[in-house]
This record gives C-alpha cells, sequence and structure tokens, in this order.
C-alpha cells in the first residue's frame, strides 16, 4: 500500500463549508479509473486548503518506484479539471 499525501489550495481562503471534505473525497472516487488501484481516500479542509490521504495498493510486479505519486496527481488533476466544485474553490494541483 501507498500513501500519498496532496493538498489544494482555495482560491479564496473561507471557512469550510459543512460536507465539503465528503464532497471532495465523493468527486476523486467518481473519476478513479480501475487500474489507479486507489482503496481508500481521506479529507480534511482548511480555510486556505483541502488536505488529502490517497491510498493506492502497490502493484506485485514492480521493482522501482511504484508510481503513487504520479497517479494520485493524475487522479487530483482530472478531478479538478471535470469537477464545477473543484474549479470554482480550487487552485488546479501543481507538482
Amino acid at each position: 500500500m501507498d500513501i500519498v499525501y496532496a493538498s489544494l489550495r482555495r482560491k479564496e481562503p473561507e471557512d469550510a463549508l459543512p460536507g465539503e471534505a465528503r464532497a471532495v473525497v465523493e468527486i476523486l472516487w467518481a473519476h478513479a479509473l480501475p487500474d489507479e488501484a486507489l482503496q481508500h481516500i481521506t479529507a480534511r479542509s482548511e480555510s486556505d486548503r483541502i488536505h488529502l490521504l490517497l491510498y493506492l495498493l502497490t502493484p506485485q510486479h514492480t521493482d522501482g518506484p511504484s508510481g503513487a505519486v504520479d497517479t494520485a496527481h493524475a487522479l487530483i488533476a482530472r478531478g479538478h479539471h471535470n469537477s464545477p466544485l473543484l474549479k470554482s474553490r480550487y487552485h488546479p494541483p501543481v507538482r
């Protein structure tokens, strides 16, 4: 299992809306692809950002780095690109 920390910065600092962290998790699940092997997501909102932990199943056949950071970034970028909520409240993800 690989665990990747990421965050999205808010466009404007403000209090988190009720259920916002849950909504972000649901958006990411909706955009996850089967080959990304996503197992779990946790999120915590703060006034300036949302913190994310993505739990990804490590491929069994990997001899080198797992690519989990690349996978997590691709998932978050895809979710941001396709979600009106993420686009309106958060800056795009950067590496």
